[in-house]
Protein backbone atom coordinates (compact mmCIF):
# COMPACT_ATOMS: atom_id res chain seq x y z
CA UNK A 1 0.00 0.00 0.00
CA UNK A 2 2.09 3.34 -0.88
CA UNK A 3 1.86 6.29 1.14
CA UNK A 4 0.75 9.90 -0.69
CA UNK A 5 3.27 12.19 -0.02
CA UNK A 6 0.42 14.61 0.88
CA UNK A 7 0.18 12.56 4.02
CA UNK A 8 3.42 13.15 5.20
CA UNK A 9 3.53 16.43 4.66
CA UNK A 10 0.16 17.34 6.38
CA UNK A 11 0.95 15.24 9.49
CA UNK A 12 4.46 17.11 9.85
CA UNK A 13 2.78 20.38 9.42
CA UNK A 14 0.56 19.28 12.36
CA UNK A 15 3.39 17.86 14.12
CA UNK A 16 5.72 20.86 14.25
CA UNK A 17 3.31 23.50 13.10
CA UNK A 18 0.05 22.94 14.90
CA UNK A 19 -2.00 23.85 11.91
CA UNK A 20 -4.38 21.27 12.18
CA UNK A 21 -6.11 19.65 14.66
CA UNK A 22 -6.87 16.76 12.85
CA UNK A 23 -6.40 14.46 9.78
CA UNK A 24 -8.68 11.84 8.38
CA UNK A 25 -7.06 9.17 5.91
CA UNK A 26 -8.75 7.13 3.40
CA UNK A 27 -7.46 4.31 1.59
CA UNK A 28 -7.82 4.93 -2.22
CA UNK A 29 -8.70 1.03 -3.20
CA UNK A 30 -8.28 1.71 -7.26
CA UNK A 31 -5.05 3.40 -6.51
CA UNK A 32 -3.56 1.21 -3.28
CA UNK A 33 -2.97 4.44 -1.76
CA UNK A 34 -3.51 6.25 1.47
CA UNK A 35 -4.77 9.92 0.74
CA UNK A 36 -5.55 12.70 2.79
CA UNK A 37 -9.53 12.87 3.18
CA UNK A 38 -9.69 16.16 5.38
CA UNK A 39 -8.12 18.14 7.66
CA UNK A 40 -9.39 20.21 10.64
CA UNK A 41 -8.52 23.69 11.18
CA UNK A 42 -6.86 24.52 14.78
CA UNK A 43 -10.19 26.04 16.04
CA UNK A 44 -12.21 22.49 15.30
CA UNK A 45 -13.74 20.65 18.35
CA UNK A 46 -13.55 16.67 18.92
CA UNK A 47 -17.50 16.93 17.63
CA UNK A 48 -15.80 18.28 14.40
CA UNK A 49 -13.46 15.47 14.31
CA UNK A 50 -15.77 12.51 15.17
CA UNK A 51 -18.47 13.95 12.96
CA UNK A 52 -15.70 13.51 9.72
CA UNK A 53 -15.20 9.85 10.85
CA UNK A 54 -17.99 7.46 8.67
CA UNK A 55 -20.33 4.96 10.51
CA UNK A 56 -19.77 2.74 8.35
CA UNK A 57 -16.40 2.86 6.13
CA UNK A 58 -12.79 2.43 7.94
CA UNK A 59 -9.97 4.99 8.17
CA UNK A 60 -7.19 6.11 10.07
CA UNK A 61 -7.17 9.55 11.62
CA UNK A 62 -4.57 11.75 13.82
CA UNK A 63 -5.76 13.95 16.35
CA UNK A 64 -4.19 16.52 18.30
CA UNK A 65 -5.26 16.38 21.90
CA UNK A 66 -4.65 19.09 23.98
CA UNK A 67 -4.88 18.70 27.96
CA UNK A 68 -3.90 19.77 31.23
CA UNK A 69 -1.38 17.72 33.44
CA UNK A 70 -1.79 17.02 37.40
CA UNK A 71 1.13 19.46 37.76
CA UNK A 72 -1.29 22.58 35.96
CA UNK A 73 1.24 22.05 32.79
CA UNK A 74 -0.71 22.44 28.75
CA UNK A 75 0.81 19.62 26.86
CA UNK A 76 -0.66 17.84 23.98
CA UNK A 77 -0.29 14.56 22.51
CA UNK A 78 -0.98 13.12 18.97
CA UNK A 79 -3.29 10.45 18.67
CA UNK A 80 -3.36 7.72 15.84
CA UNK A 81 -6.89 5.92 15.32
CA UNK A 82 -7.71 2.81 13.12
CA UNK A 83 -11.28 3.58 13.03
CA UNK A 84 -12.82 0.35 11.78
CA UNK A 85 -16.44 0.08 12.51
CA UNK A 86 -18.47 -3.49 12.92
CA UNK A 87 -20.68 -2.43 9.64
CA UNK A 88 -17.86 -1.60 7.57
CA UNK A 89 -16.79 -4.46 4.80
CA UNK A 90 -15.17 -7.31 5.71
CA UNK A 91 -13.03 -6.46 3.03
CA UNK A 92 -12.29 -3.05 3.66
CA UNK A 93 -11.57 -4.62 7.37
CA UNK A 94 -9.10 -6.06 5.92
CA UNK A 95 -7.16 -3.98 3.89
CA UNK A 96 -7.46 -1.19 6.77
CA UNK A 97 -5.51 -3.58 9.38
CA UNK A 98 -3.21 -5.26 6.80
CA UNK A 99 -1.93 -1.81 6.33
CA UNK A 100 -2.01 0.04 9.12
CA UNK A 101 1.69 -0.50 10.93
CA UNK A 102 3.30 0.18 7.76
CA UNK A 103 1.06 3.12 7.72
CA UNK A 104 2.11 4.29 10.96
CA UNK A 105 5.27 4.01 10.44
CA UNK A 106 5.11 6.80 7.79
CA UNK A 107 3.94 9.31 10.64
CA UNK A 108 7.38 9.55 12.96
CA UNK A 109 5.90 11.43 16.31
CA UNK A 110 2.52 9.50 16.89
CA UNK A 111 1.99 8.73 21.16
CA UNK A 112 -0.31 6.98 21.48
CA UNK A 113 -2.58 4.50 19.11
CA UNK A 114 -6.42 3.62 19.53
CA UNK A 115 -8.16 0.78 17.62
CA UNK A 116 -11.81 1.85 17.65
CA UNK A 117 -15.04 0.13 16.36
CA UNK A 118 -17.74 2.21 17.87
CA UNK A 119 -17.34 5.98 19.00
CA UNK A 120 -17.64 4.79 22.42
CA UNK A 121 -13.74 3.50 22.16
CA UNK A 122 -12.56 6.58 21.52
CA UNK A 123 -14.81 9.37 23.38
CA UNK A 124 -12.94 12.03 25.16
CA UNK A 125 -12.51 9.91 28.42
CA UNK A 126 -10.49 7.39 26.68
CA UNK A 127 -8.07 10.14 25.23
CA UNK A 128 -7.73 12.11 28.58
CA UNK A 129 -7.08 8.20 30.53
CA UNK A 130 -4.38 7.35 27.37
CA UNK A 131 -2.75 10.66 27.61
CA UNK A 132 -1.69 10.58 31.19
Amino acid sequence: MAVHDDCKLKFLELKAKRTYRFIVFKIEEKQKQVIVEKVGEPTESYEDFTSNLPADECRYAVYDYDFVTAENCQKSKIFFIAWSPDVARVRSKMIYASSKDRFKRELDGIQVELQATDPTEMDLDVFRSRAN
